[in-house]
């Protein structure tokens, strides 16, 4: 088990965003969450990564506890993390944002594999190089983004609404390049907004809902229910 997580619960202040929320990650795999605004995913991925401190609960990596790491630490162990909106350095050239996710791991002279495994995932990167990366699009943002976690040499990459804002052509050059990575050995965990994208690539989906986690199983099984839509749109669910 790659990742384990048990009994989560994260606050905001007094305030309860996730509770009792307990889900598995297998090595190898992509897993998707799934839920309305407000459902928690977004909370539970950041408790991930170190950037929220869980009020109670567990969270193994490779069989160790990283509850209480901070956000390098956990990065350092092999987690990588693209949060909702990007956050690349836009004044900042495409390598110099590169350059500064490169010091997580030995600076760019170390990363020169990585960086052509980058460079053949996403060309533009290499044709935009000494570019601004505000100037780049919102799809080749989003490789930049991408491309940054993987200079840290991720086992497990969370990616939060990876295709949110992105033209229909570049929603799927990023969905493809996940299935590539799932390919190369990068373990994948995805909050996605698109119940058909998640259903078409996960190997397993869990719906949020109030903070909770209110229904999971294979995304091969939970094809054929006829109240996906329901508990999306936020309506009470059987497990």
């Amino acid at each position: 088990m790659l990742l384990e997580v048990e009994s989560l619960e994260v606050r905001y202040g007094t305030v309860p965003a996730v509770r009792d929320v307990s889900f598995h990650v297998e090595t190898g795999e992509i897993v998707c969450f799934i839920g309305a605004n407000g459902a928690g995913k977004s909370t539970t991925m950041l408790a991930v990564a170190g950037v929220l401190h869980p009020a109670r609960g567990d969270i193994q990596f490779d069989s160790r506890s990283i509850v209480g790491l901070a956000p390098e630490q956990v990065a350092a162990l092999g987690i990588g993390l693209v949060p909702e909106g990007r956050r690349i350095f836009g004044r900042l050239t495409v390598r110099e944002n590169l350059v500064v996710a490169s010091g997580l791991r030995g600076g760019m002279a170390a990363q020169k594999q990585t960086l052509d495994v980058i460079f053949n995932l996403f060309p533009i990167l290499r044709e935009r190089y000494d570019g601004r990366a505000g100037n780049l699009s919102g799809g080749e943002q989003q490789q930049l983004a991408i491309a940054r976690a993987l200079l840290t040499k991720p086992r497990l990459l969370i990616m939060d609404e990876p295709s949110l804002g992105l033209a229909p052509k570049f929603v799927d050059l990023v969905y493809e390049t996940f299935v590539r990575l799932r390919n190369s050995g990068v373990t994948l965990l995805l909050v996605e907004q698109s119940m058909r994208r998640a259903l078409s690539l996960a190997d397993r989906i869990y719906f949020f809902q109030s903070g909770q986690v209110v229904l999971h199983g294979k995304a091969a099984e939970l094809a054929g229910r006829s109240d996906l839509e329901h508990l999306y749109l936020g309506g009470a669910a059987a497990r």
